[in-house]
């Protein structure tokens, strides 16, 4: 199960998604370490492995399901310990067959409980008994560790997926189960009855706010180095959104030829400073003169707020810039930011505050124009 741990490892500039569990590495003792396990079936565990490699390793021990008792054990940099009657849940099959499954859901596919459903799913739609067998088949090849989970119903566990496709006078996977009853069958198809049911109103809900996920492609803001060609007047495209674009704009009674010579401008704590940087000739040299300079008290606090107040002042100053940026509609903004991670994005790191920002004063720009349009 994937949950909340989420991480990644870039490959040429490619962020691969990947997931976390621990796992137990024999080398002379045994640790206790993270295994990371990643979309394109690499697993790193003490290096990285292919998903066969990784079936060795866990076939000679190396990284270890059987604890024995009165081994040494330790977490790095946390506690050593002797093991003292450990148990076990996993064998190495089973923690073989849970990576796998965890590498297909880090891939979107259906994992072994995926397979499962659609196969009971089919059973349900023609009641034959191939198609039962084909669901027990299925059923089976859930690892013993997540079968009950398979439902995600806590409730009543896998109860009404065992006897299923057991069917009646039938032997579930567990021992201490009795045969199937017709009675037992039937409360178990009536459970999947109205699972299909709830599912089908669930499917056809519309959130009251609308869609969490943005419909349009995301849109890259991408830097613009001095030796690429100067955008064709009239014509400037999304570099039009960046905060470097030669968009003068006036905040109080000084004009500032970018917001990027504004916001440094604003940065800083001398006044005689700040005049210099708004007459510089270039972004990169009004960068270059405020990081010389002492910042103003309180700006790393503050420092949103003026940048939202001078996205704000440029939008308004300059309606046909405010249409390019209206024409992304709902699309994510990726700012790309070599110079800072807090502001923009650089190869998938970054906070991307100015790609947020971005998409506040594209929603306040809508709504503006939907109230004038009384709608």
């Amino acid at each position: 199960m994937i949950g909340k741990r989420i991480t990644y490892r870039t490959v040429d500039g490619v962020r691969i998604p990947g997931t976390w569990r621990h796992a137990f590495i024999r080398n002379g003792r045994y640790f206790l370490t993270d295994l990371f396990i990643y979309a394109d079936g690499l697993i790193d565990c003490w290096g990285l492995v292919t998903i066969e490699e990784f079936e060795e390793k866990l076939r000679s021990g190396w990284v270890a399901t059987t604890l024995p008792d009165g081994a040494k054990a330790s977490a790095h940099g946390l506690a050593y310990w002797n093991f003292s009657e450990p148990q076990s849940r996993l064998t190495p099959e089973l923690l073989a067959a849970e990576v796998r499954d965890t590498i297909d859901q880090l891939n979107g596919r259906p994992d072994s409980t995926g397979r499962c459903l659609a196969a009971v799913d089919a059973f349900l739609a023609d009641r034959t008994e191939e198609n039962r067998t084909a669901a027990h088949t299925a059923f089976l090849a859930i690892p013993a560790s997540r079968r009950r989970y398979a439902l995600s119903d806590m409730d009543t566990k896998d109860w009404p997926l065992r006897v299923l496709v057991a069917g009646p006078g039938g032997q579930t996977y567990r021992p201490g189960d009795p045969p199937v009853t017709q009675e037992a069958y039937d409360r178990a198809l009536a459970y999947f009855e109205d699972r299909a049911r709830w599912r089908n109103e669930r499917r056809t809900l519309v959130s009251a706010d609308g869609p969490t996920a943005p419909h349009a492609p995301a849109v890259h803001l991408h830097h613009r180095f001095p030796n690429q060609p100067e955008p064709e007047p009239g014509h400037p495209g999304h570099l039009a959104l960046r905060n470097d674009y030669p968009a003068p704009i006036t905040v109080g009674n000084v004009d500032y030829p970018s917001v990027a010579h504004a916001y440094w401008a604003l940065s800083v704590a001398q006044p005689e400073v700040g005049a210099a940087i708004a007459t510089a000739d270039t972004d990169a040299a009004a960068r270059k003169i405020a990081a010389g300079a002492q910042r103003r008290e309180g700006w790393e606090q503050s420092r949103t707020a003026v940048m939202t107040s001078l996205l704000r002042a440029k939008y308004e100053q300059h309606p046909e810039l405010a249409e390019i940026l209206l024409a992304t509609e709902d699309a994510t903004l990726i700012y790309e930011d070599v110079d800072s991670l807090f502001w923009g994005d650089n190869s998938g790191r970054g906070r991307n505050w100015t790609g947020r920002l971005l998409e506040l004063i594209r929603s306040e720009l809508y709504m503006q124009r939907t109230t004038v349009l009384g709608r």
